[in-house]
C-alpha cells in the first residue's frame, strides 16, 4: 500500500480510493469498497483491466517480452533447470537445496501410481474419446479414490494433494493416450526421471524393451518447464474460482482442464501446426501472408502474436532450439513443415505488418512441431499442456487458500434484460 490515492468524479461526487503496489510491474487502484461507497460497479469483460487476486508466483511483462517464475527468468529455468525444480520452485517459493531437490523428487516419484480401480474408469469411455474428455473425467474422479487429502484445511493435506496431482497426471495423460491407440497401459517406473517416465508409459510396449533417448526426454522436460504457470490467464482464473467455493484440489484441477480444452487457450499449438501443413511448402508462404494482410480475408496466421506478448515469446527462442536438437537426433534434416516455420518466422521478424502488430512467432509455434516429431497425435498436444500446467493450477490455489483475504469469487454484471413484469396466463399469452 502507498500514500498515493486515485480519485473517481461522478457528477459532484468524489470517491478516493487506495493504490497498491506491486514489488515489479505497474501499480492497482484497489476498488474494493466501489460498491460500499459509489453503489456502482466497473465494466471490465474478459477482466482484462482487472487484478483479480494478488500472487507472488509468476510475472509477466508483455511488451519486454519477460516471464518470471518467483523471480526467475523462464530462460535460464529452462535451460538450466529441470521440470521438478521449477515445480518446487512454484509450490515452495524457492529453488531447492540439493537434499531438498531428492526429497522432493523421491515423493513425486513414489506418487506416480494410480489407485488400480481407477484404470477400470478408462474402460467407460469410448475408444475414440477425446483424450481431454477423458482427462477431464479421470482427474475429477481422484477426489473418490484419495479422501485423505481432499481436506483443504490442512495445510499437510493440501500438500499431499499437491503432491500427487503433480505425480499421476503424466500417468492419467499416457494412459489416456495408451487407451486412444488401442495399446495395454504401461505402468510408471521408479528408475526414470519424470521426463523420461512419461515418454515410456507413452511409447513403450510389452513386447520389446523401449529406451529413452535423453535428448528427446530433455526437449520434453523443457516443454513441461515452458508451460508450468503463466499468470492469470483462463484455466488458472477458472481454478482460483472454482477453489474459492471450497472446492477440493482434484475438481478445481479438473476445471481448469476443461477450460483449457478451449481453443482459444489450449489448443493454438494444434491450430498452428494445422495451418503449417494448410501452407504446405515455403513457396506458398506468400500466399498465405497476403491473406493474412487481407481483412476481409477470414484466414489468420496462427502461432503468431500472444494476448500478453507485444514483443518476442521469451519461450518461443527456448523452443525453436529445442525443435532442432528434436529433429536433429530423429534424423529430420529435411522437413517441409519445419522449413515453412522457418521461412515464416524470418518473413514475421521483418516484415513491418508484423513487427508494428507485434505479431511475433509464440511458443505454439514450434511446440506443435516438436510434439509432432515426438510421435504425439495432434488431439494429445493439448493434454500435454494440462500435465505441464497442473503445477501452475496448484500452486496458484494453494496460494489462494492461505490466503487470509481468500473470498468466493463472485463477479458482478450489467444487466441489460426486461424490468420488472408481470406472469402472464397461458391463454393470456
Amino acid at each position: 500500500m502507498t500514500d498515493k490515492k486515485a480519485t473517481l468524479n461522478i457528477g459532484d461526487e468524489h470517491y478516493e480510493f487506495d493504490i497498491r503496489e506491486g514489488s515489479i510491474g505497474p501499480d492497482v487502484i484497489d476498488i474494493a469498497p466501489l460498491y460500499k461507497n459509489t453503489d456502482r460497479f466497473t465494466f471490465d469483460p474478459g477482466f482484462t483491466s482487472t487484478a483479480s487476486c494478488e500472487s507472488a508466483i509468476t510475472y509477466i511483462d508483455g511488451d519486454a517480452g519477460v516471464l518470471l517464475h518467483r523471480g526467475y527468468p523462464i530462460e535460464q529455468l529452462a535451460e538450466k533447470g529441470d521440470f521438478l525444480e521449477t515445480c518446487y520452485l512454484l509450490l515452495y517459493g524457492d529453488l531447492p537445496t540439493a537434499p531438498q531437490k531428492e526429497d522432493f523428487v523421491n515423493r513425486v516419484t513414489y506418487h506416480t501410481m494410480l489407485h488400480d480401480q481407477m484404470t477400470k474408469l478408462f474402460t467407460g469411455f469410448r475408444r475414440d474419446a477425446h483424450p481431454m474428455a477423458v482427462m477431464v473425467g479421470v482427474v475429477g474422479a481422484l477426489s473418490a479414490f484419495y479422501h485423505d487429502s481432499t481436506d483443504i484445511t490442512d495445510e499437510n493435506q493440501r500438500m499431499i494433494a499437491s503432491l500427487r496431482m503433480i505425480a499421476k497426471m503424466p500417468t492419467i495423460a499416457a494412459m489416456a493416450y495408451k487407451y486412444s491407440v488401442g495399446q495395454p497401459f504401461v505402468y510408471p517406473r521408479n528408475d526414470l526421471d519424470y521426463a523420461s517416465n512419461f515418454l515410456h508409459m507413452c511409447f513403450a510396449v510389452p513386447a520389446e524393451e523401449y529406451k529413452v533417448d535423453p535428448v528427446l526426454a530433455r526437449a520434453m522436460d523443457r516443454i513441461f518447464i515452458l508451460h508450468a504457470d503463466h499468470e492469470q490467464n483462463a484455466s488458472t482464473s477458472t481454478v482460483r474460482l472454482a477453489g474459492s467455493s471450497g472446492a477440493n484440489p482434484f475438481a478445481c484441477v479438473a476445471a481448469g482442464i476443461a477450460c483449457l480444452w478451449g481453443p482459444a487457450h489450449g489448443g493454438a499449438n494444434e491450430a498452428a501446426l494445422t495451418m503449417l501443413h494448410e501452407i504446405g511448402t515455403p513457396d506458398r508462404i506468400p500466399e498465405f501472408v497476403a491473406r493474412a494482410k487481407d481483412k476481409s480475408d477470414p484466414f489468420r496466421l496462427m502461432g503468431f502474436g500472444h494476448r500478453v506478448y507485444k514483443n518476442y515469446d521469451p519461450r518461443a527462442k527456448i523452443m525453436q532450439q529445442t525443435t532442432h536438437e528434436v529433429l536433429g537426433v530423429l534424423g529430420i534434416k529435411d522437413d517441409p513443415i519445419l522449413d515453412v516455420a522457418m521461412e515464416l518466422e524470418k518473413i514475421a521478424l521483418e516484415d513491418p505488418y508484423f513487427i508494428e502488430r507485434g505479431l511475433y512467432p509464440n511458443i505454439d509455434f514450434y511446440s506443435g512441431i516438436t510434439l509432432k516429431a515426438l510421435g504425439f497425435p495432434t488431439e494429445m498436444f493439448t493434454v500435454l499442456f494440462s500435465l505441464a500446467r497442473t503445477v501452475g493450477w496448484i500452486a496458484q490455489w494453494k496460494e489462494m487458500i492461505e490466503d487470509p483475504r481468500q473470498k468466493i469469487g463472485r463477479p458482478r454484471q450489467l444487466y441489460t434484460g426486461p424490468e420488472k413484469r408481470d406472469y402472464v396466463g397461458m391463454s393470456d399469452r
